[in-house]
């Protein structure tokens, strides 16, 4: 699916109000976040207390300090760490417009620090960004794309971080999410006897771009009956098969068995038949 770039301008936009509103509160809310005079490691300060205020989801006073240290001393050692933070205090927000600023800022963060020893946790924050923008599977599946594509970016790049067992469960979640989107479309045409080559089409595509997809063995069950609906018995006997062998726990499973056993009987008894005509 492509990126739907006529909803791209309305999103920065909003994102633009979303900074001006936040620096008007910042600024009634309080003055810059300054070491106090003398303190031997400024920077430090300032990143300790923003980390502080981050973990107790104080998301705009952590930004005063975030902010302050990465304007104040922009050779600090501290200061890839600090714009790292400012994007988590985005993301903690959670809204649709501060999410946005937060993958302005993880995508900055790869691009100044590729090499930085922490790019794996900003790898999965994007990826987390779009993963927590997801709409149902009969909606737009715009953000679902996005989440795929930085996260396989993240297991891919990043197999020995460790947030590696969480990407890879997000990773699948988010693939689950697009093949039930595609799921949902081919079962509708199943239901219709003149769509049941379009629910083939449907179901096939499924197995094809995610083999791995944890309802597969629905996947397996509707597109046999689909095969048998336009007279393919022998192509849907297999895909009963693999449900029966994949899966010690479904809630097809005793129905795949019977439809399976009845099949091969009919077989069995056309070649027999068959055989008998020949005779």
């Amino acid at each position: 699916m492509a990126f739907d770039h006529t909803r791209a301008p309305l999103k920065w936009a909003r994102a633009l109000v979303w900074i001006l509103v936040v620096a008007f509160v910042s600024a009634c809310a309080s003055g810059p976040k300054k070491p106090p005079v003398g303190t031997l490691e400024p920077d430090k300060f300032l990143w300790e207390r923003g980390t502080d205020e981050l973990n107790k989801k104080h998301w705009l006073t952590a930004r005063e300090y975030f902010r302050q240290l990465m304007d104040s001393y922009p050779q600090s050692t501290y200061r890839a760490d600090a714009k790292l933070g400012l994007a988590d205090t985005y993301l903690g927000e959670g809204s649709a417009e501060s999410t946005v600023l937060a993958v302005n800022e993880y995508r900055e963060f790869l691009s100044f620090y590729p090499t930085h020893e922490r790019a794996y946790y900003a790898q999965f924050k994007l990826g987390m960004c779009h993963f927590y923008q997801m709409h149902g599977p009969d909606r737009d599946q715009t953000e679902t794309h996005e989440a795929i594509a930085e996260l396989t970016a993240f297991v891919q790049r990043h197999a020995n971080s460790p947030l590696i067992g969480e990407g890879r469960a997000r990773l699948r979640e988010a693939r689950d999410r697009l093949s039930d989107s595609d799921y949902r479309v081919a079962y509708f045409y199943l239901r219709t006897q003149k769509f049941a080559p379009a629910a083939i089409d449907r179901f096939n595509a499924i197995l094809k771009n995610d083999p791995e997809y944890s309802r597969r063995d629905a996947v397996y069950f509707y597109l046999a009956q689909a095969l048998l609906k336009v007279n393919r018995p022998a192509e849907a006997l297999p895909y009963l098969d693999r449900l029966v062998t994949e899966f010690e726990s479904s809630e097809y499973l005793e129905q795949a068995k019977k439809l399976a056993e009845t099949l091969k009987a009919d077989v069995k008894k056309a070649k027999t038949g068959s055989v008998s005509h020949e005779s």
